[in-house]
């Protein structure tokens, strides 16, 4: 369809301006087709209607609210530090490349400063090398004086990392000289890999906010004690539905929540004349296939016990055909004339899921 554009993006509360208007136009079908005849409801009965998606991811998560929302390539993720200039901690380990300054108390003459070398050593007189990576500055005073024992009289000894302080300030004073301040704003390449502020590239797609935090955290743990940063999802992209077809306003629409296939259509603002509404198509990727289920909204409409309300999800392709298809291989065909949808292949292999409980027919 030339009509489509495939980058114009509608948010949901297009629902609360249009919905009504467009479930009415469906109620007013249903009532000259004579659908809506089939089961009358009487004036202040109330009738419960079922919830159903596709059978893989139909019990797995509320309708309600979304899984857990999982990092895609195009989000874009605000990264806020928080870096402390003292630190308490009783496991505070020694890292390459900060200095040590080693004194004796009773030997002044053997005082040194040194930074630890890329192999983790140090080098003192009378021992040699000493390997101190990992270790504890109490862990490390009391090495030291055991290995000294042989030769000071009174090894008593006292050790600082002298730039642990220094580190902080510096990254501190670079971080709040820069635009955003303590906050940077980084973006999930097409790979699913993203480059963060001293931790380097890191594989978040298909992450939870959380679990990148955590990851991130250890990092700058391991990197500079002190430093701590707390990760929020600033822009999204995974959140869409392509709605396509016989409508007004074809193209993909940001959701907050999974919506019912009515409040689908309302975003596109009603279908057109001639759209088959016993016979929408709703598609999803699942595993390595693209799953494809019938659904008939006219039976929907009819609000008898059978009907239920067919919800869809994020990345979901709903489509309007105007006449009948019979088999996956016809939805395939029809939906590639339109669009070629960004991270779907329609080269996947393809099933056709009639509803449930519906009787359809041409």
């Amino acid at each position: 369809m030339k009509n489509f554009n495939k980058h114009k993006v509608f948010a949901l509360p297009l629902i609360k301006q249009r919905g009504l208007m467009v479930i009415m136009l469906f109620l007013a079908l249903c009532v000259l087709t004579g659908c809506a005849g089939k089961s009358a409801i009487p004036e202040g009965a109330e009738v419960e209607m079922e919830r159903t998606t596709f059978s893989f991811t139909q019990q797995e998560h509320p309708y309600d609210l979304f899984p857990t929302y999982l990092i895609a390539p195009g989000d874009e993720l605000d990264v806020l530090f928080q870096i402390q200039t003292w630190m308490k901690s009783d496991d505070f380990k020694i890292a390459i490349d900060q200095t040590l300054q080693i004194k004796f108390m009773y030997a002044p003459e053997l005082n040194d400063t040194q930074k630890v070398r890329f192999d983790g050593n140090i080098t003192l007189p009378y021992v040699g090398d000493v390997y101190v990576a990992g270790k504890s500055t109490i862990d490390l005073t009391k090495e030291l004086t055991e290995k000294y024992r042989n030769v000071l009289q009174i090894p008593e000894i006292s050790i600082t990392i002298t730039d642990f302080r220094e580190s902080i300030k510096e990254l501190k004073a670079d971080l709040y000289t820069a635009a955003r301040g303590l906050s940077r704003l980084v973006t999930v390449r097409p790979d699913g890999h993203v480059t963060f502020p001293l931790a380097g590239d890191l594989l978040v797609a298909g992450l939870s906010i959380p679990e990148v935090n955590k990851i991130l955290n250890d990092k700058y743990a391991s990197i500079l004690p002190g430093l701590h940063c707390d990760l929020s999802l600033e822009k999204h992209s995974g959140s869409q539905i392509h709605i396509v077809g016989q409508v007004r306003l074809p193209g993909a629409y940001n959701i907050q929540r999974p919506v019912t296939i009515m409040e689908a259509l309302a975003l596109a603002e009603d279908t057109l004349p001639g759209a088959k509404l016993d016979s929408i198509f709703i598609v999803r990727k699942h595993d390595k296939k693209m799953v494809a289920t019938r659904v008939n909204l006219e039976s929907t409409l009819t609000f008898d016990k059978d009907s239920k309300f067919f919800y869809v999800m994020p990345n979901d392709i709903v489509f309007v055909p105007k006449t009948w298809l019979s088999g996956a291989s016809e939805v395939a065909r029809q939906l590639s004339d339109i669009l070629f949808f960004k991270g779907y292949s329609l080269g996947f292999s393809w099933e056709l899921h009639n509803e449930p409980n519906s009787s359809l027919s041409r």
